[in-house]
């Protein structure tokens, strides 16, 4: 509460003090902590609220208020007059630092200078005293090379021998002197340079078996800090490629391989190896137990190279071509004879185990590719290169020291004499032509048999497979394999030994099975791997072409159309008055599963390995249409003689009509009789027909098929039913006979057949309508369709046509009759009786096999129907 005289309480005043305003003010905070009092004594106060001590504090408070700003107010003008003041002089003394700065920096930059100056003149003197110390170290070392030269000629080698024994300082001293002493022996041209030479050389030779001899008792302590010295100052002397061979050559490996010499006794791999129904042996125990050695071999060599040698990867250069040259080709010689005397299968077999394993080998031993570590001089690097060029001429001079590379090379150049030109194609077609040749021994004898007093079949065989697997001309490539069939002849003895001739044959040898060609395909499928694995990438292609030849020789000429060539033979010697055999159709159904088999392996497993070139590929393909369509036409071929024997047989049977067959004069004994003996002998062979073609044929084949024997032997019918007269009684015993020949033919379910069939039975019953209606009969269903004239002869043969004959011709038709039958021409066409063709179908234009797709315009004639794979 304020006092009366406008003076505050203590309690109030300290809340207008300067030190409250300080920091965060809270007007809330501060007028409530001013009334804080106010209001307790307010409330207090029983009587009515009197403003008057809070506007009394607050004016008192507010004048105080006031007057504290005014001297906050007075403050701040003397510090701010203060500040300006301070700043006035600080800016007075920065612009004096900088100037005493400016003068300090201009004093460094032209010290800087001559410091420069000094510094460019302590460089020349320093290249210059850096060259004079060169030239004077040639200098020295001319003079001590003329020096020692000069002993040697004096024959005193007593200074080089006191350093030699200096230890391994003084020894690289004396090699890097013998090394420089031996080129200038070469260049002087004295009367007494040829003793001093030859001095030279022998202390050369001493010094040089003195460290091999250091070397090796080194190598045989186990020593590998000596042995480094000798190494590196072998190196020094002359490349260290002594070193090297001392190293090498008294390997244990080595050694112990040559004492050992020994093959190992597999004898269940090399009896089924010439098997080639057996799997590929997938390794051989004596191979298998040299590379495990060079594995274990190469680990432990591999640190102890590392240690001792100053350039690693040449040093196990060296090594491991040694293992290849005399370790790793002895073996494979060893293997490959041995698999040459069995047979040519054996061989391929084993070299493709032998290049398996070996690549693993390989693979493993690039694991030990080491970092070249190079010697102290340039000079060093190219003399140690050119060096080891001339001990090993695999490793090129000035070629990049690669382990990788180098085992790379080898392994090509181990089996160089094996696969280079076409030897290895000509010895795997030469293979699969001996396989096949041996396979289709008995097939062959029995169709050669068949072909009597013609060229000898398996000799034909023999001809076709060798050709296959010895020409083949893809990028301009040839070659001939006359070794082919010679090989065939010597292993097959099949050919030679003609006492076999007489030999019974079966009639299941000659029929095509399944089994057979899954059989030749699986040898050509291990055949094709064999190629990619041996064949160089760019000879792929080509080689593949060159087996499907084989493949397709085989598979297609020597077995698939020998068959059909001797189905047709069969059928151009049968006798048409006899019934055909309907057995030759099953070898339809096995030339359509063996040709679509044979397919889906060209396009599964061939044609993707040629991909590589557009070309080949292309005349792989074209090649294996031209294949498929040789055995289409002739499959064509043979369906057409067995329809026309058919047909020719369907005739005899019609020939048998006998005259008065439809003119009884018996009518109790004729009907006893269901049908007449011709139609019951044709129906029962088209049954055998219909449940024979069901059999070997599929899908749009047994339709044209079927359809083509149903067309002629409808054709037959109408010109059967012109010769015989028909009676009354003979008009049933006739209609007897097409109805069965309607319902024999509808059992073929071919639905262009059933007009065809109910044209016949309708045309069979003009001979049971009375003559009154014969005239509607004839112009309604399908004999609406038929110029009356053509129905003349037909009419003729009734016994009462000449009751009527006149009043036929007289009547003449309707307008509306002859509108609706030209309607009824018009819609369906005329049906010629003679017609021999269904519209849209001939079977000179191709059964049709719906082979698997071949690309680059593959087209079949003769194509197999689509079925799942095997």
């Amino acid at each position: 509460m304020a006092k009366r005289n406008g003076e505050l309480e203590p309690s109030t005043s300290k809340h207008l003090q300067l030190s409250v305003f300080e920091g965060k003010f809270d007007v809330t905070e501060f007028v409530g902590s001013m009334s804080e009092q106010l209001i307790a004594k307010s409330k207090a106060d029983t009587g009515p609220f009197d403003p008057k001590p809070f506007i009394q504090t607050f004016e008192a408070a507010i004048d105080k208020l006031i007057a504290v700003r005014k001297d906050v107010q007075t403050k701040t003008e003397q510090m701010e007059k203060s500040v300006r003041v301070s700043e006035r002089e600080y800016s007075k003394k920065m612009t004096d630092l900088n100037r005493g700065f400016e003068t300090v920096g201009n004093s460094f930059s032209g010290m800087e200078s001559r410091m420069n100056e000094v510094g460019s003149t302590a460089i020349r003197i320093g290249e210059q005293l850096e060259t004079i110390h060169i030239e004077r170290q040639r200098a020295q070392a001319a003079y001590d090379l003329i020096d020692y030269y000069n002993q040697f000629s004096r024959g005193d080698t007593s200074r080089l021998d006191t350093l030699k024994k200096e230890g391994r300082v003084g020894r690289r001293q004396v090699a890097i002197l013998l090394r420089r002493l031996n080129t200038v022996a070469k260049e002087v041209d004295l009367p007494s340079a040829e003793k001093t030479r030859e001095a030279i050389d022998k202390y050369c030779e001493k010094f040089e078996k003195e460290m091999l001899y250091l070397f090796d008792r080194s190598y045989r302590r186990g020593d590998p800090k000596m042995m480094h010295h000798c190494a590196q100052t072998l190196l020094d002397f002359n490349g260290g490629v002594s070193c090297v061979q001392v190293y090498v050559n008294q390997h244990d490996f080595f050694i112990n391989r040559v004492r050992q010499n020994k093959q190992s006794d597999d004898s269940l791999l090399w009896k089924l190896l010439p098997d080639p129904d057996s799997a590929p042996a997938k390794s051989e125990q004596g191979l298998e137990e040299l590379f495990d050695e060079i594995r274990a071999t190469v680990d432990t060599e591999t640190q102890i190279v590392k240690a001792v040698f100053p350039n690693p990867p040449v040093v196990m250069q060296v090594f491991l071509q040694r293992v290849f040259a005399q370790s790793i080709q002895q073996t494979v010689e060893q293997l490959l004879h041995k698999a040459t005397e069995i047979s040519d299968l054996a061989y391929l077999r084993m070299i493709q185990l032998i290049h398996v394993r070996l690549s693993a080998l390989v693979d493993d031993l690039k694991l030990y590719d080491l970092p070249s570590i190079a010697p102290r001089t340039p000079n060093e690097v190219a003399e140690f290169r050119r060096t080891f060029s001339d001990a090993v001429p695999s490793v090129p001079a000035g070629s990049s020291t690669s382990v990788s590379a180098m085992l790379e090379i080898a392994m090509e150049e181990l089996f160089v004499p094996y696969t280079e030109g076409q030897r290895y194609l000509e010895r795997e077609s030469r293979s699969l032509g001996f396989l096949y040749s041996t396979l289709l021994a008995q097939f062959t004898r029995y169709h050669e048999r068949t072909h009597k007093g013609k060229t000898s079949m398996f000799d034909r065989v023999v001809g076709q497979l060798s050709a296959a697997a010895a020409t083949t001309s893809v990028d301009g490539a040839s070659t001939t394999s006359a070794q082919a069939a010679a090989a065939i002849m010597r292993f097959g003895g099949i050919q030679t030994d003609r006492s076999k001739e007489d030999d019974p044959v079966r009639e299941e040898d000659g029929l095509l099975r399944i089994d057979i060609a899954e059989k030749m395909l699986k040898w050509h499928a291990e055949a094709t791997g064999r190629c990619v694995e041996l064949s160089s990438s760019n000879d792929v292609a080509k080689n593949i072409f060159a087996l499907l030849r084989v493949l397709a020789e085989a598979i297609g000429t020597a077995y698939v159309e020998t068959a059909l060539e001797t189905a047709q033979i069969r059928l151009e010697t049968s006798d048409g008055k006899s019934e055909p055999n309907l057995d030759l159709l099953r070898i339809l159904k096995a030339v359509d599963l063996i040709s679509h088999l044979w397919q889906q392996y060209i396009n599964v497993a061939l044609l993707p390995l040629a991909s590589s070139s557009v070309t080949t590929r292309r005349e792989m393909v074209v090649f294996n249409n031209q294949t498929l369509s040789r055995i289409e036409n002739r499959t064509n071929n043979l369906l057409q003689k067995i329809t026309d024997l058919i047909v020719a047989w369907l005739s005899v049977q019609l020939a048998k009509q006998k005259k008065n067959d439809f003119k009884p004069r018996n009518d109790d004994l004729s009907f006893a009789r269901v049908n007449t003996e011709p139609c019951e002998a044709c129906c029962e062979i088209l049954e055998k027909l219909r449940d024979a073609a069901q059999d070997s044929l599929s899908g749009k084949n047994l339709e044209v098929f079927l359809t083509e024997i149903g067309v002629a032997f409808h054709s037959l019918l109408l010109e059967h039913l012109r010769k015989f007269p028909v009676s009354a009684t003979g008009g049933l015993m006739l209609a007897k006979d097409l109805k069965l020949y309607q319902d024999t033919i509808g059992t073929f379910g071919i639905p262009a057949l059933h007009e065809r069939f109910e044209f016949i039975r309708q045309l069979g019953n003009i001979f049971l309508v009375r003559p009154e209606i014969l005239k509607s009969y004839m112009t309604e269903n399908y004999l609406g369709r038929i110029d009356a004239s053509l129905l003349k002869p037909y009419l003729a043969l009734r016994s009462d046509w000449g009751q009527f004959e006149k009043g036929f011709n007289d009547i003449e038709e309707p307008n509306g009759a002859a509108t609706e039958a030209k309607g009824l021409r018009d819609r369906f066409g005329r049906l010629s009786l003679m017609m021999k063709e269904l519209e849209g179908i001939k079977l000179g234009d191709g059964i049709t096999m719906g082979m698997p797709t071949i690309p680059a315009g593959f087209t079949s004639g003769f194509s197999i129907p689509s079925r799942p794979f095997g």
